[in-house]
């Protein structure tokens, strides 16, 4: 691919173009995230089941609120034990594979063969969960906050090939939601973090705008590389 002087100036078009439309952009995150700092800065932050409970009936709006998220009703595995807020089981197969491999002898022929290879491939998986949960001594249905990570416990092996994988997040989790107080109760799937107040809000609040533009560069890297990768001879009439 023979690139010529016009294709470069034309690329720098292409480049300048894209920069100015990046910053246009990164201009309206940086407001949105402005708007949404000021909505976390101004929430209320709670601590206590009464203020919990005066923040739902006066609907007080925004809040941050800490306590102890637990299951009404834990849930298990027979095999595993113990109690828990939500367990996946996953299935595994031990299964076989071949690939080409590629070698050099010592004169320096290249000669491939067949390879055979063995790996834990997911099978499918199911779990349970809590039907109701109590967050700082507050009872609501599951679904009100979300689930917290569900972390390695276990492998248990039911054949020399089969196995299962099991997940799940403790019964009782201590952290901050972030949530709307009004009518009574809080807003759905409501954003749990297993962290005090203060982390929780620094979380919200930090800024990714350095994620667009990594991602906005490879993407201009990418139309550069495509109009190169083009037949531009309509530059050179």
């Amino acid at each position: 691919m023979e690139i010529t002087k016009r294709e470069i100036l034309a690329s720098v078009t292409i480049i300048a173009v894209m920069m100015i439309l990046g910053i246009v952009i990164a201009g309206r995150i940086d407001a949105h995230q402005v708007q949404k700092n000021s909505e976390y800065y101004s929430a209320l932050q709670i601590t206590d089941a009464e203020q919990f409970q005066y923040g739902m009936d006066t609907s007080v709006g925004n809040a941050f609120v800490y306590g102890t998220l637990e299951a009404v009703d834990p849930v298990t595995y027979p095999e595993i034990g113990g109690e828990y807020l939500y367990v996946e089981k996953v299935e595994e197969h031990y299964t076989m594979h071949t690939r080409t491999v590629m070698t050099t002898d010592s004169k320096g022929n290249h000669h491939t063969h067949t390879e055979v290879y063995w790996t834990w491939d997911y099978a499918g998986s199911e779990n349970v969960h809590s039907n109701r949960i109590k967050f700082l001594g507050i009872e609501m249905d599951y679904k009100k906050i979300q689930r917290p990570d569900a972390h390695y416990i276990d492998t248990i092996k039911k054949s020399s090939n089969v196995r299962f994988q099991y997940y799940a997040t403790p019964a009782k989790c201590a952290g901050t939601i972030y949530t709307d107080l009004r009518d009574g109760t809080i807003s759905e799937n409501s954003r749990f973090f297993d962290v005090g107040i203060d982390t929780a809000i620094k979380r919200m609040t930090s800024s990714r705008i350095w994620l667009f533009w990594i991602v906005w560069i490879l993407v201009t890297g990418g139309a550069v590389y495509g109009f190169y990768y083009l037949d531009n001879d309509w530059l050179n009439t």
